[in-house]
């Protein structure tokens, strides 16, 4: 599984991209301008010409572009010979020079006509960034109603509205940021595209800069509304986070192999499923390894024969075994550090040792930082009184420390802005930890650590304790999620942005888990071996013990 998993690029779930600065990029001047409320990214000619490329049209072709900006799909559309063109545009400044775009809002347009190409590159805003207009807008859409809610882009009813516009067998191709394809909120939209149709090509660029000074993930997808339904998706995958070239472009369109890009084919997408962008193969592995962490059968096997769908169970997940917390804030991590002033007995009491994300490892943490933690509460003459070279520390550093985001309450200078499960973090036990964001481009683990007791996490840390109610032990928990099963796993199911894996409470929770069964003699005895080899690698950094438990965790995986 190792080897066929190398190029796994992410395929997102949860959301991302949603809080863009909306930027202006100048097509003739080049200048920038300031925040548009309406979420615009212009789109590169040369990017606009190879979608247009991807379209199967005739001359008297019907198309449509629902959000035409500067009006570069327009200017080539007429250079190519295509007349019968219509667009919308909300904003009155833009694409002056067409006499074919209607200024008003796509969303609240009454729109009679069917199309056999719309193309674009529709807005992206997030519901909370929306203007109060368009926010009522998407109130009264009946649509956006059916399909979405608060948590949604208003991407969303770009992509909708276009579907119900289209002709049978007419084509849909838009540029647009990736994690609609597989976030939570988005299923409702992403059901509706599998009724309505099927996706013929998708173009996925991992992070490469198509829009100047915005770096992320993005899409150009085909698709085609009817019923009748191709068997595979044609993917291409380029993972160079740098400026796209016309030859880029014209190689990916003649499907060229070169360095940094993959051409697969993939299953259609189904209802109620993750959009993933790999094989059929990767898909049925990652399968395998989700049924070998599987809940016991609850169902009859009466009810089996006739409700498949019903019986199907889900797998255990981390988040079912352990407790997780994010870490703790300080605000201005360099007032909190211990400086090596001399100390008094309140002052020693008073450090806590922290581990920062740049200081953990796979299994093991570097080192730790001696952090000042003076106990929320306090009056100024006590803390003067038990606390004076703390203090006189902080004092140097009073005006940023006053300057933090106070979270609604006074928060005195010498206090941590958040302490967030701070009580979790005090227990007397072991714990792992997990940098809260991790760039993987160009490596294949992530970086669990076991740590110490008492050890706290700052606010670029995950930590994760074991349940009481947990058997299963600590260094069997930090052994199973530093396993490369784990890594693909959540290069295609985490939350991915670009290259970026995110580690916060909740897709941590949802990470699949295998515990064991106790009653098995075989499993106990894996489980042991596990633990004491993840000790003795601990102790001994040696890659032979390492090797060993990773063969011991893939067997018991595999059980």
């Amino acid at each position: 599984m190792q080897n066929n998993l190398k190029f796994y690029t992410a395929s997102i779930k949860t959301t991302i991209i949603c809080q863009f600065t909306k930027v202006f990029l100048m097509k003739k001047s080049g200048k920038q301008q300031i925040k548009n409320k309406f979420g615009q990214y212009f789109t590169p000619e040369m990017v606009a010409d190879f979608m247009i490329g991807l379209a199967d049209i005739v001359p008297d072709s019907k198309i449509l572009e629902p959000s035409c900006g500067q009006g570069v799909f327009l200017d080539l559309l007429q250079q190519k010979g295509f007349n019968d063109v219509t667009a919308y545009e909300i904003d009155n400044d833009l694409a002056r020079d067409f006499s074919n775009v209607r200024y008003e809002s796509f969303v609240t347009a009454n729109i009679k006509e069917k199309y056999d190409l719309i193309i674009g590159n529709p807005p992206y805003i997030r519901w909370k960034n929306l203007e109060e207009n368009l926010k009522q807008e998407l109130t009264n859409n009946p649509l956006w109603n059916k399909y979405c809610n608060s948590l949604c882009d208003y991407l969303y009813i770009f992509i909708l509205k276009s579907i119900e516009l289209l002709n049978d067998n007419g084509q849909l191709i838009f540029i647009c940021p990736e994690y609609w394809m597989n976030t939570t909120h988005s299923v409702s939209l992403r059901n509706y595209m599998v009724v309505n149709g099927f996706f013929e090509e998708i173009y996925h660029f991992n992070e490469t800069p198509i829009f100047d000074k915005v770096t992320v993930s993005t899409v150009i997808f085909k698709y085609i509304k009817g019923k009748k339904k191709a068997d595979k998706i044609k993917v291409a995958k380029y993972y160079v986070n740098q400026k796209l070239t016309l030859d880029i472009l014209n190689k990916l369109k003649a499907k060229q192999s070169f360095p940094d890009v993959d051409f697969i084919d993939i299953p259609q997408f189904k209802q109620n499923e993750r959009w993933i962008l790999q094989t059929a193969e990767i898909q049925k592995e990652l399968q395998i390894f989700e049924n070998n962490c599987r809940k016991a059968q609850q169902t009859n096997n009466l009810l089996a024969m006739f409700d498949e769908e019903e019986t199907k169970q889900e797998f255990h997940t981390i988040g079912e075994f352990c407790d997780i917390g994010n870490g703790l804030v300080s605000g201005l991590d360099k007032a909190f550090q211990v400086n090596g002033d001399p100390l008094n007995e309140f002052e020693k009491q008073a450090i806590i040792k922290v581990i920062k994300a740049k200081d953990l490892n796979p299994y093991y943490p570097n080192k730790y930082t001696p952090y000042i933690y003076i106990p929320e509460g306090l009056p100024t003459e006590e803390v003067q009184e038990k606390y004076p070279h703390f203090y006189k520390h902080f004092l140097l550093f009073k005006q940023d420390l006053e300057n933090r985001y106070q979270y609604n309450r006074k928060i005195n200078f010498w206090e941590w802005v958040f302490l967030r499960n701070f009580n979790l973090f005090s227990k007397d036990e072991k714990r792992i930890f997990v940098p809260c964001k991790e760039r993987i481009s160009n490596k294949n683990y992530f970086r669990f650590s076991l740590v110490d007791k008492k050890v706290y996490p700052t606010q670029d840390v995950t930590a994760i304790f074991r349940k009481p109610k947990t058997k299963e032990s600590l260094e069997y928990i930090v052994a199973y999620l530093n396993n490369q099963f784990i890594f693909d796993w959540l290069k295609c199911n985490g939350i991915v942005k670009g290259n970026i894996v995110e580690f916060s409470e909740k897709p941590i929770s949802s990470i699949p888990f295998r515990p064991i069964n106790w009653d098995n003699s075989n499993e106990v005895e894996l489980h042991n071996t596990i633990t004491n080899l993840t000790t003795q690698y601990i102790d001994s950094k040696e890659d032979t013990v390492l090797n060993k438990i990773n063969y011991t965790v893939n067997q018991l995986i595999n059980l």
